[in-house]
């Protein structure tokens, strides 16, 4: 994977011993988990989702909806969390989401999202940590 330099920068032997199978393959190798298999989709207590990479602060809980596309959505990443760029993959073009700290592979944003902001970062549920707030 073509990636520029992040904060947190492992080898992929270290990657691939700190992640499960599963979460190298998405992070590392821009997987996609099949729709409908993460149990973040029906998360609905409050705190934050962190990347399961490194463990950077990405989205809030009060910015996730129901988007109906089976993978956890949310409408605003928490400020500098995430980077994008262009994926030309599988035959059409896409703006990847990308971990601002570790690089990692999170998902997709689309145009077609909630007010605020219009947008859907529609992302993997096993790029992601979900941490209940303590209250």
């Amino acid at each position: 994977m073509d990636r520029k330099t992040h904060p947190v920068s492992r080898s992929e032997v270290d990657w691939k011993r700190e992640l499960s199978p599963e979460q190298y393959r998405i992070l590392r190798q821009c997987g996609t988990e099949p729709a409908g298999s993460s149990p973040l989709n029906h998360e609905k207590r409050k705190g934050e989702y962190v990347c399961a990479g490194c463990g950077a602060p990405l989205y809030e809980s009060a910015t996730k909806y129901e988007s109906g596309s089976g993978w956890p959505s949310f409408y605003r990443p928490k400020d500098g969390a995430v980077e994008t760029r262009t994926d030309k993959s599988h035959g059409m073009v896409r703006e990847e989401v990308l971990c601002a700290r570790c690089g990692g592979h999170l998902g997709h944003v689309f145009p077609d999202g909630p007010r605020p902001t219009g947008l859907r970062y529609c992302m993997n549920g096993g790029a992601l940590k979900f941490m209940a707030d303590e209250k």
